[in-house]
């Protein structure tokens, strides 16, 4: 049996960040969101906001980092994995910008196979900016959007996760995962 690989994906401010902790706290193995890193180095370097300044690098660079992770991941065997954001969702980005990126971004996407994915949708009641999370609500809407029709175009079959405590969130997660 090999790693059972679990995205949980969506716009931003939608909550994943928030579940993955507590599954970290519950003990499950789960590989973090590295977008902030990203945007934080490129803040060391003098660039303020790499995504916004040269997207295409900024996706090189976050795509590197969830392929990486994603064959990291393949060290826990026979263990479930959960992913806060997978390859696929630099090119749900790129599409919302409306920036082309070269195929290689296509080709690993294809290569990073998952085994479920998990969508948040949008929940104004709990979203909030920041200094890394610049995107205003109907942003974030339009982005959920694109995530689904990048999934989908890659035929996946996402599970919804529905608003609630983040204890009942978590929950809803395991008990489809069956953990």
């Amino acid at each position: 049996m090999s790693t059972n690989k679990i995205v949980i994906t969506g716009g931003p401010g939608t909550g994943k960040s928030t579940l993955i902790n507590a599954l970290i706290q519950q003990g499950h193995i789960c590989l973090e969101e590295i977008s902030r890193q990203v945007t934080l180095d490129a803040k060391k370097d003098g660039v303020d906001q790499l995504f916004l300044t040269n997207p295409l690098l900024f996706s090189e660079r976050l795509l590197q980092g969830r392929q990486q992770q994603f064959l990291e991941a393949d060290l826990y065997k026979n263990q479930t994995v959960f992913f806060d954001r997978g390859v696929h969702d630099v090119l749900a980005y790129m599409d919302f910008i409306g920036d082309t990126y070269p195929e290689n971004f296509v080709q690993t996407c294809k290569k990073a196979v998952y085994n479920l994915v998990f969508i948040l949708k949008p929940w104004e009641a709990i979203y909030t900016s920041d200094n890394e999370r610049y995107e205003t609500f109907d942003q974030a809407q339009q982005i959920h959007d694109h995530l689904v029709n990048t999934y989908k175009s890659f035929n996946y079959k996402l599970i919804d996760v529905p608003f609630g405590t983040v204890k009942e969130r978590t929950d809803f997660i395991l008990n489809t995962v069956n953990m």
